[in-house]
């Protein structure tokens, strides 16, 4: 779904990024690449979680318990170049990504992540699945 498709979609046709102009909060990009490795870009919100954002956007992520840190319904993997730039993956994180079988050095929940402006242009990789 390319940008004009998107804002004519969202929010009763007021397009996204008017929507959130007034709250003063910063604005940028995620790119994500889905399980059929389509990338996508998405406008991302300061203050939002990672998760809100991708399903927000309409793709693929289950994000069974709404971003409670419960499922890893969430689970993605961040470009290497990006991981270092993101907060330590908490205790309650780390735990649920030890239950995955497909977990790499860079996976995290997206539910974790916290967007803003120093991270305009994460790129991250939809894994799906989760616990």
């Amino acid at each position: 779904m390319g940008r004009a498709d998107r804002e004519a979609t969202w929010g009763g046709g007021e397009p996204f990024s008017e929507r959130w102009a007034a709250t003063g909060k910063g604005m940028g990009i995620i790119r994500v690449s889905d399980q059929s490795g389509a990338t996508h870009e998405l406008e991302a919100v300061e203050g939002w979680r990672v998760m809100e954002v991708i399903r927000d956007h309409g793709l693929p992520i289950e994000a069974l318990c709404g971003g409670a840190c419960a499922c890893a319904t969430c689970h993605v993997r961040v470009a290497p170049d990006w991981a270092g730039r993101l907060s330590p993956v908490r205790e309650d994180e780390e735990g649920l990504l030890d239950l995955l079988p497909d977990v790499a050095p860079t996976s995290r929940l997206s539910c974790q992540i916290i967007w803003d402006t120093d991270l305009d242009g994460l790129e991250l990789t939809l894994m799906g699945g989760g616990a």
